[in-house]
C-alpha cells in the first residue's frame, strides 16, 4: 500500500497498518535546498526542489504544496512584509481603511503567486503524486476576515456583528474558490487553516465560524476531495465546536490534549491529527527528543484515523535529523519499541536494586548484550548470535548475558550501562558496539584485547 493510500484511509477514519505522517513543509522546504523563504515562495522551481527533497528526506505520506496563509489576502489587496525565514506577514487591512467588500479586487487564482503554485503543483503531482497525498492549504474564513479587517474584527463582533458575518461569509466564498484551485490541480486533501478561531469563545465560534466554514467543507466534499480543519493555538475551548463541523479531519498543535481531541473526533466520526511540538522539540530539541515526542503522539493517536503531524508550518531552521527521527518512528515498529523502552528508562526510578558487576575485578570478560528480545527481534537475534559465536573461541574466559528491555532488569541494565540504542554490545561495562552488529573478526579482536588487559 502506498503512503498516499494509507493517509487517505486514515483521513477517512479507517484503521491503518502504521501511523500516517504529514510533515507540514512550508518555508522549511527552502531551508533544505539553501533558499530563503521569500525566494522559495515566489518560485515554482524552488518549491518543486524543496518538496522533492522533503519527500526524499522525510518519507511522508502527505505534503502541502505551500503553507502560506497570505495567498488569498494578497490577491484581495493586502500588503505583505517578506522575510528570509518565515512566510510573509499581512501589513495592511483594506476593510479597516474605508474600503468595503465591493471595493476589494476580485479574487482570481490567475493573479499574484497562484500561477507559481499551480506550476509547482502540476510538476509535483506528476513526479510523486501517486506515492504522496497532496494537500492544498487555504486560509480559513475567520482568519481571512481578520486579514481584511485587522484587529477591528474583535470589536465589531460586539458592535456590528452583521458586518462581521458578511465579511466571514464573503471569505467562505473565497475559500470555495481557493479549494477549487487546488482540487482542479489534483489536490487530494484541502485543509482549511483557521488559526484565529483559537482566539474566540465557543459562543462566537458558533455565531461567526460554524456556518461559513461548513459551506467550504460541503463544497470540498461535493468536489470529491477530503477536508481538514487545521487550527493552531490553544483551541481547547472550541474542540467540541470544531468536531461538530462537517470536515473529515481535525488537526491541532501541541497546546491541545491529543487524547481529548481523539475522544471527541472519534465520537463525531472524524479522524484527527497533530500534535508534535514545533519549537521545544522539532526546532530546538535533538533526535532523541523528536523520537520521544513522536512516540507520545503515536501511542495516544493509535492507528485508527490518526495522522502524525506538527501543529503548524515547520519552522524554517528545523534540523533535518529531527524530522528524519520522526520518520523512523513512523516507518519502523522495531524503533518504536526501542523508543518506548528508552522512555521508560528516562522516566523510571534510579534502579538502585540493579547491581552491575565490578568488571575490573572479574576474572572473566563479561559481555552484556542489551536487546529488545532476541526471540522476536531480528537485529537482536543476530547480534546475540554473533557474540555467542565469537565467545566460543575463548571458552569460560568470556561470559555472555542478554538483557531484554522488555523486563525491568533489562531496563535497569540499559540505564546503568548508559545504553542509548538497541541492540548494543557492552564489553566489561563499556558500550562497544551501539546498534551495529560487528563482523566476527572485529568482535574476536575486541574480546582478545579485554582478556589480555585482565591478564
Amino acid at each position: 500500500m502506498s503512503g498516499k493510500t494509507l493517509l487517505l484511509n486514515a483521513l477517512r477514519n479507517q484503521s491503518t497498518s502504521r501511523p500516517a505522517w504529514v510533515p507540514f513543509v512550508g518555508v522549511h522546504g527552502g531551508k533544505i535546498i539553501g533558499a530563503t523563504a521569500q525566494n522559495y515562495l515566489r518560485s515554482a522551481e524552488l518549491i518543486i526542489r524543496g518538496l522533492t527533497r522533503a519527500f526524499e528526506l522525510y518519507r511522508p505520506d502527505g505534503l502541502p504544496i505551500v503553507f502560506d496563509l497570505q495567498l488569498e489576502a494578497e490577491v484581495l489587496g493586502c500588503q505583505l512584509r517578506w522575510s528570509d525565514e518565515t512566510p510573509p506577514a499581512v501589513t495592511s487591512h483594506p476593510l479597516s481603511s474605508g474600503t468595503d467588500l465591493d471595493g476589494l479586487p476580485s479574487f482570481d487564482t490567475g493573479k499574484r503567486r497562484y500561477p507559481v503554485v499551480a506550476e509547482a503543483m502540476k510538476t509535483i503531482k506528476r513526479q510523486i503524486g501517486e506515492e504522496v497525498a497532496l494537500y492544498g492549504l487555504i486560509t480559513g474564513p475567520f482568519t481571512l476576515a481578520l486579514h481584511l479587517m485587522g484587529t477591528n474584527i474583535f470589536l465589531e463582533m460586539f458592535n456590528n456583528p452583521d458586518l462581521v458575518k458578511r465579511v466571514v461569509d464573503f471569505c467562505a466564498g473565497v475559500g470555495c474558490k481557493a479549494a477549487d484551485f487546488y482540487i482542479d490541480q489534483g489536490a487530494d486533501v484541502v485543509a482549511v487553516v483557521d488559526p484565529m478561531t483559537s482566539q474566540i469563545s465557543p459562543k462566537h465560534f458558533q455565531e461567526f465560524v460554524t456556518a461559513p466554514v461548513n459551506v467550504v467543507f460541503d463544497h470540498i466534499r461535493e468536489k470529491g476531495a477530503l477536508s481538514s480543519l487545521f487550527v493552531c493555538g490553544n483551541a481547547t475551548r472550541n474542540l467540541e465546536n470544531m468536531c461538530a463541523t462537517r470536515c473529515d479531519n481535525v488537526s491541532v498543535d501541541e497546546n491541545i490534549d491529543l487524547a481529548q481531541l481523539g475522544e471527541m473526533a472519534r465520537a463525531a466520526g472524524k479522524s484527527f491529527g497533530g500534535n508534535l511540538k514545533l519549537t521545544t522539540v522539532l526546532l530546538l530539541g535533538d533526535e532523541a527528543a523528536a523520537r520521544r515526542d513522536a512516540l507520545r503522539c503515536i501511542d495516544i493517536g493509535g492507528t485508527q484515523g490518526f495522522i502524525l503531524a506538527p501543529g503548524c508550518d515547520l519552522p524554517y531552521a528545523t534540523p533535518e535529523a529531527n524530522l528524519q527521527a520522526v520518520a523512523h518512528m513512523v516507518h519502523d515498529e522495531y524503533q518504536r519499541n526501542v523508543a518506548r523502552a528508552a522512555t521508560q528508562v528516562d522516566s523510571a526510578e534510579s534502579f538502585d536494586d540493579i547491581q552491575l558487576p565490578d568488571y575490573s575485578h572479574e576474572d572473566r570478560v563479561i559481555v552484556d548484550v542489551i536487546t529488545l528480545d532476541s526471540a522476536s527481534c531480528a537485529p537482536c537475534q543476530y547480534m546475540v548470535a554473533a557474540v555467542e559465536r565469537a565467545a566460543q573461541k575463548f571458552g569460560d574466559r568470556v561470559v555472555v548475558n542478554e538483557h531484554k528491555i522488555t523486563t525491568r532488569s533489562g531496563l535497569g541494565h540499559m540505564a546503568k550501562l548508559g545504553v542509548g540504542q538497541i541492540p548494543t554490545i557492552c564489553i566489561d561495562g563499556e558500550v562497544k558496539f551501539p546498534s551495529i552488529i560487528p563482523d566476527i573478526t572485529t568482535l574476536i579482536e575486541a574480546l582478545e584485547e579485554k582478556i589480555k588487559a585482565k591478564q
